[in-house]
Order: structure tokens, then sequence, then C-alpha cells
């Protein structure tokens, strides 16, 4: 019965959802208040049926209901709960059922905290939302079904997949969903002004702090997912570029440069076209995802790889959502005032290049992303592989200027800089980061160019935020409780964008320190067997078998020490799932700042030698990778800090009265 009412809430939401894509936009049009207004409750409507939907779902898989053919599928008597909770996204249908609750979540947000935005532009954003909450809920019961039965009921289920039975991904696609779909609301903020006929200071206000909760959920996803793939894979990395990773971090980079647009156009009144049109780009980039994701064109070890037929149903919303918007773009967007000026020495310029370098490298990367697939398309079946060394070639040179330009932005100002007063300012850290450059050189004796250059970029952009920040609250330039008190004055989006800076700083020490100085060692031990790696010296004592709730642990004992010194005792294991017929590797990593020593165990060398105790054993030494962890939250952090400004909190001051011209674009 639970399941038929869940399914029951679906249908009704979906009722709501078609009434609010039509009924506020009506009203918006016609200047009726009453109908402009129900957009609210049907917001709120919506987000009560979809919840009441996640909820069935989910009490199916607490109480284990067989009877539910996508519990069956994806879940496990045995499996501990907090797992069984997590299968409720872990499969398409509840991952889908997760994606549409955030989505009429974020309407419901606007309609209840967007008190201050005109009743105009609010029913025509909720009426967007909608539009795109219809198509997704119609894809839910039209194709994939979450509360399908099936009878009679197997005795138990087929468990979840191994590989995401796992802390960290349990919380990795609920973070990823709140960031791919928080774009949503931008897009309908979009598509509105675009409708209404009219982009100005307030919108971009209004517009930053979803776009702002977006990016710091997209942040925290992807993060999370390379901290995930880097100690629950077994190879040591955090990040391969497969195109499901990609599919993410696409949406990461334009949302980026969407942020930075939308403060030109609330500071200058500038960039309009570009900001709109970065909007409809950025969830455009989050539905082409979805797409990929879940139409069959790819498997993936986090990919929902399912039939083309749901992938058609997917192209068929894309089509619409993004040619819609685009061809209204076209129509709308000659018709916007060009805004302010600015020089080309100048932080709208800064910001520019900024936008510019970040749309390049987007579109890097959806080429290397999306070829191999156009081109198995048109051979007929023939694959070509596009990697880690496509995109290390052309994404990273590509990323550093703008590292330089990020350092040097903050201290250019408004319409006109003095370039040469800039340079004077920032003389001191470009020495001390040449120095540190050296120094690493003189330390590390080897790496590539690029390292080099790219540890030269960190220290620069770091030590240029810093520098920016002493500057503001005119640090050893006043006494120290004055500048204490000028601190404690700045606006909290100011700390906020010297935290983010600082953490991307942060963290391409941890990318460039891991890349170019790695050691590595693949070797057949057994118990007793002795490996060398970066000046530790780790003992294999051999491995013992273990019994799981769900699983059968081999569990592998190392001994690591350094100049016959002890430091650790490591427990890599590979762990063998009955029911699911796979296994896994967990991974054992021994954590400084300075580094990481990484093991994990493999195949047994041989069926003959796996009686004796022989095993492969993978060990690295990674140095400088926790630096990437750290980088992402104080990136997450700084966000959140920005987010926390009251001028965000409270939102943009009331538009003023609207010209003829606007009156009649009405």
């Amino acid at each position: 019965m639970i399941p038929e009412l869940g399914h029951f809430a679906l249908a009704l939401a979906l009722g709501l959802a078609l009434v609010q894509s039509v009924l506020p936009l009506a009203g918006a049009s016609r200047g009726n208040l009453l109908w402009m207004r129900s957009a609210r409750a049907s917001s709120l409507g919506q987000l009560l049926f979809v919840a009441v939907a996640f909820a069935a779902l989910m009490r199916s898989f607490v109480v284990s209901d067989f009877t539910v053919r996508n519990v069956v599928e994806n879940s496990h008597s045995l499996k501990p709960m907090l797992f069984k909770i997590a299968g409720t996204w872990g499969s398409h249908e509840g991952s889908l059922v997760l994606w549409v609750l955030i989505l009429v979540a974020f309407g419901a947000a606007v309609s209840l905290f967007g008190a201050n935005i005109p009743e105009r532009l609010k029913a025509r954003t909720l009426a967007v939302q909608a539009w795109i909450s219809t198509g997704f809920l119609s894809f839910l019961l039209l194709t994939s079904n979450p509360f399908e039965r099936v009878f009679p009921p197997p005795p138990d289920g087929n468990d979840l997949n191994p590989l995401l039975q796992d802390v960290g991904l349990a919380m990795h696609p609920p973070l990823l969903y709140v960031g791919y779909v928080g774009f949503s609301i931008v897009f309908s903020f979009a598509v509105a002004a675009l409708l209404e006929g009219r982009v100005d200071a307030a919108w971009a206000r209004w517009v930053r702090p979803w776009t702002l909760a977006a990016w710091m959920s997209l942040t925290a996803g992807i993060a999370l997912g390379s901290w995930w793939a880097y100690y629950e894979l077994g190879w040591g990395g955090w990040w391969f570029w497969d195109p499901v990773e990609n599919v993410s971090f696409m949406p990461w980079l334009l949302g980026t440069a969407l942020l930075h647009s939308a403060i030109v156009t609330e500071k200058r009144d500038a960039f309009k076209s570009w900001t709109i049109l970065l909007a409809i780009l950025t969830f455009s980039l989050s539905l082409l995802g979805t797409f990929i994701v879940r139409s069959g064109m790819l498997t993936s070890v986090h990919a929902f790889a399912v039939d083309p037929e749901r992938g058609l149903y997917i192209l068929m919303l894309l089509a619409l959502s993004i040619g819609g918007s685009l061809a209204l773009y076209a129509w709308r967007a000659p018709m916007m005032e060009a805004g302010g000026l600015f020089r080309p020495i100048s932080r709208e310029s800064g910001l520019l290049v900024n936008n510019l370098i970040l749309a390049a490298a987007t579109g890097t990367v959806l080429f290397g992303t999306l070829y191999p697939l156009f081109y198995e398309a048109l051979t007929g079946g023939d694959k070509l592989s596009v990697g880690p060394p496509f995109f290390n070639s052309s994404f990273v040179p590509m990323m550093l200027p703008l590292v330089f330009v990020m350092g040097l932005g903050p201290f250019l100002s408004w319409k006109r800089a003095d370039l040469g007063g800039v340079l004077q300012r920032l003389r001191f850290v470009a020495a001390l980061s040449g120095l540190a450059a050296l120094a690493v050189w003189y330390v590390a004796e080897r790496g590539p160019v690029l390292a080099y250059l790219a540890i030269f970029l960190a220290v620069w952009l770091l030590l240029a935020t810093l520098r920016e920040w002493g500057l503001r609250i005119r640090l050893a330039e006043v006494p120290l409780g004055e500048s204490l008190r000028r601190a404690r004055k700045l606006p909290r989006a100011a700390h906020g964008m010297t935290l983010a800076h600082a953490g991307l700083a942060v963290a391409i020490f941890g990318f460039a320190g891991s890349s170019a100085w790695k050691s590595e060692e693949i070797v057949f031990v057994t118990p007793g067997s002795d490996v060398s790696i970066a000046g530790f010296d780790v003992t294999f004592e051999g491995a013992k078998r273990l019994n799981g709730p769900n699983y059968i642990a081999d569990r592998g004992t190392l001994t690591v020490r350094r100049d016959g010194a002890f430091v650790k005792t490591l427990y890599p294991e590979r762990r063998s799932y009955p029911v699911a017929q796979s296994t896994t590797t967990e991974s054992a990593i021994r954590s400084t700042l300075a580094g990481d020593l990484y093991a994990s165990l493999a195949e047994p060398a041989s069926d003959e030698a796996s009686a004796s105790g022989a095993w492969t054993l993978r060990i690295l030494y990674e140095p400088l990778v926790n630096f990437i962890w750290l980088g992402a939250v104080m990136l997450f952090a700084g966000g959140g800090l920005s987010l926390s400004d009251r001028r965000l909190r409270v939102g943009a001051p009331k538009r003023p009265s609207a010209t003829p011209a606007a009156v009649a674009a009405e």
C-alpha cells in the first residue's frame, strides 16, 4: 500500500506542475495577481507530494520490502542500515526521485524566501521551474516507475553495487544533485528575465545567492567523489577524466564563470547578455550530463547504464529545454542594453578574461568527452579513447593563465585601472613566488616544467590573495587593533572571496605535487617481503580472512618503518560480496600533510601462490595530495561565508519604477 501511495503522490505532483507551468505565466501576462500568486501554493504542494513519494521509497528500502522491484535490484536484508537508506538513490529510478525532490525544493524555496522579488518575475521563474519538473515527473511516471511491484517476491535482494557501499559515496549523489539541480532555478530566472525583457543589477543580485548555493554543493559533491575514488577504487588516483567525472566538472566550470559574470552585472550593469547565456548553458550542461549517464551511451563505475529508450526521452527533454531557451535568447538578447563601459585594463576586463578562459576550458572538456561517442556512432562501433594525456596537455596549460589573472584581478579598479601601480604592489609577491618555485626545483630535482610553473602560480595566487586582503584592512600600516576592527567591518563576501581564492591555490599544490612527484611500486609479496618507497620500508606480514556483514574480506598487514623506526601498521583489504558476485579494494593510507603512503591489495599472485599467502601489493607515495581536500574545504567554506553576507541574505532592493519601454515589453 505504501508504494502505491508514493506512486499516486508523484501523479498528484505532476498535476500541480502542469497547473504551475501555465497559470502563473498567464497571470504575469494579464497582470492577474491571484494567478501569479498561485505559484506559491502549487510549488509547496509539489514539494509535499514528491517528499511523500521519496519517503515511501526510502521506507521500502529500510524495511527491505522485496515486493518492490527497485528494492530487489538494489538492496539486501544483510546490508547495513546506512547503505539501505543510500540505496534509495543508488539506482536510476531512485536517483531520479531525489533529483525531482531537489528540483521542487528549489522552486518552493524561491516562493518562500523571494519576498523581495517582483511578482511578475517570480511568477515567470516558478512557471519555468514547473516546466522542468513536468518533464522529469513525466519521465519518472512513464518510463522509470520506482514503485513497480514484482510477484512473487524473492526471498532476498540482489544487493547494491559494492563500490557504492561507502559513506563517502552515500553523500556524493545528494550533494552533486543539489549542485546540478540548483542551477535549474538560475536557468528559470534567466528564461523569466528573457520573457520579461529586462535584466538589471537587481536581477543579478537575486540570482547570485542561488548560483552560489548550487556552486558550493557541486564543489562539495565533486570533491567528495574524487576523495571516494582515491581511497576506494585502489588505483591511488583522485581524477581520471572519466566521462561521468567530466559531466559534473563542466557545469562547475561554467558555474564559476557565471558567479563572476553576475558580479559584473550587479556592480556595473554590464555583461547582461553574457550572464543570461551562462545561466542557460550551465544548466544545459547539467541536463546533458543526465542524458549521457542515463542513456546507455557509456559504461562507468558510477554511471546508470540503462536502455536507450529512456535516453531518447531525456534527449527530447534536452532538445526542448536547451533549444527553446537558446531560441528565446537569440530573440531577446539583442534588445538588452549594453551596460557600463570600461577600459581594457580594468576589473571588468579581468573578469571577462576569467570568463573566456573558463568557457574555453569547458569547451575543451566537452569536446574530449563527446568526441569518442560521436566517433563510435559515425564509424558503426569503432571505439576511440580520449583519456588523461589529451586533457592534461590541453586543459591544464589553458588554466595556468587563469590562475595568474586571479591573483591580479582583485587589485584592478572598476572601469579603469593603473596597471603599473598594481604591478608595483605585487613585485614582492612575484619575487617570493619565483623563490618558492626554485626551492621546490632544488629539493625535488626532477619533474616536468609545468609542475614548477604550477607551484609558482599557486604561491603567486596565495600571496596575492593574502596581500589584497591585507591592504583592505591596512595590515602592518595601522595598529593591529585597528586592522582587526577593519577586518570585522569588511563584508563577509570579501572574506569569502579571499578564502575561496586561497583554497584554489592550496588545491593547486596538491594537484602539482601528487601528479609530478608520485612514486609507485607494484610487487608480488609473501609474508616477510620488504618493499622500499620514498624513504619508507614496508614489510608484508601476511593476510587473513575476516567476515563482514555482507562480505568476506582478505585483510593484509603491513608494517611501515622509516630509518629503522616504527611508523604505522596498515591494513589494506580485498572484499568479496557473494550476493553481488563482485570484489572491491579497501586501501590503507597513512596520511600526513606532506603526503600519503598508500597501499592496496590486488588479486593473489596466482591460484597456487595464494595458498602460500602470495599477493599482488600496490604501494604509492602521493606528495601533497591532502592539499587537494584542504583546498576543496576552503573553497566550500569561502562560498558559505559569501552566502552568509547580509547583502545576499536580505537581497536586492526594490526595482525602480518601470520605464514605458519596459512596460511595453510586458
